[in-house]
């Protein structure tokens, strides 16, 4: 992440403006806090996956959002969580290595959770990054009433207090219903550092779409599972190719996708009774999928088993991991 993209390009600003900035920023916290949904917010399109099932981001998502002062690229961590197999374990470094690397942390705490063992062991490590700028973000303000939500504010910064720290900010967001949001990037905009943009005008992401697509196919994959499958699955797509013999103004993109699981027994889980659950998931995903791509994609969902893949270190790499 440290190699920024050319800078040389853009046009230098006037000096009576106040210099443009432009830099990382990544949330942090349990899984299930938030922080796909207010990168979603903050990009204002669909870039990272969300899901209420827990631990669902496995990819460093970043969303680039763009202003006339600023250009803000988040980077989406997977949620840091004690690790019970090879790929939490993994799935912990990345997040490691990632706030080694960004200009500011934003530790994201759901206002309906009270602070809990999850909470303070990350805050506890975000104590001993001592240069970054941190700020604490109160998420899902919109399931609370204001005597809760002013109690998480206090807790939060009681808890940076006792770590011998202070919070740079400390915002209570709706990313939901669009509360605060924009202030949210007000406040992050002056931590970065000079600079001018780093990504052109327009790129919301910089995620490669093959993988973005695949992240959209396991999202609908995960809706409606039982509650072990999470983590089970993972998706990687084989091919996204433009059907041939197509008029120019009728474009069609054949994707060919595998669905892996980790035991047989789950097959049946996702395909549904007469495939119906796989039906529905590829229509939910095509979808989102058409609307990131924008042109009309067929889509071939094949459901496979990678027996105990989380595990596996060749079946991980295999998988992405």
């Amino acid at each position: 992440m440290s190699a920024r993209p050319n800078q040389e390009s853009a046009a230098p600003q006037a000096e009576t403006t106040s210099p443009h900035r432009a830099g990382f920023a990544c949330f942090v916290g349990r899984p299930n806090a938030g922080k796909s949904t207010l990168t979603n917010a903050l990009v204002g399109q669909k870039v990272a996956i969300t899901s209420n099932r827990p631990q669902t981001t496995r990819h460093t998502v970043r969303g680039i959002v763009h202003r006339d002062d600023a250009q803000l690229i988040l980077v989406d961590t997977p949620g840091l969580h004690k690790p019970r197999t090879l790929l939490g374990e993994r799935l912990n470094d990345v997040v490691r290595t990632t706030w080694a690397e960004v200009d500011v942390i934003g530790f994201c705490l759901p206002a309906d959770q009270k602070l809990g063992p999850g909470d303070k062991y990350i805050v506890k490590e975000l104590a001993g990054i001592k240069k970054t700028p941190k700020i604490a973000i109160i998420t899902k303000t919109d399931l609370v009433e204001s005597k809760a939500l002013a109690e998480q504010l206090l807790a939060v910064s009681a808890l940076a207090e006792e770590l011998g720290f202070e919070w740079a900010e400390i915002v209570p967001v709706s990313a939901v219903g669009d509360k605060q949001v924009d202030l949210l990037a007000d406040l992050i905009a002056p931590l970065l550092p000079e600079s001018p943009p780093l990504y052109p005008e327009g790129d919301l992401t910089d995620e490669p779409e093959m993988v973005m697509v695949a992240e959209l196919i396991r999202e609908a994959a995960l809706e409606g599972v039982r509650d072990e499958l999470p983590h089970s699955i993972a998706v990687v797509v084989e091919e996204m190719l433009p059907r041939e013999d197509r008029p120019a103004d009728k474009p069609l993109l054949d994707i060919h996708a595998n669905v892996y699981i980790e035991r047989p027994s789950q097959k049946g889980i996702i395909i549904g009774p007469k495939g119906k659950r796989l039906k529905d998931v590829g229509t939910k995903s095509r979808k989102h999928i058409e609307a990131l791509l924008g042109t009309p994609v067929f889509l071939d969902l094949h459901v496979k088993v990678a027996k105990d893949w989380q595990r596996d270190p060749k079946q991980l790499r295999k998988l992405g991991f």
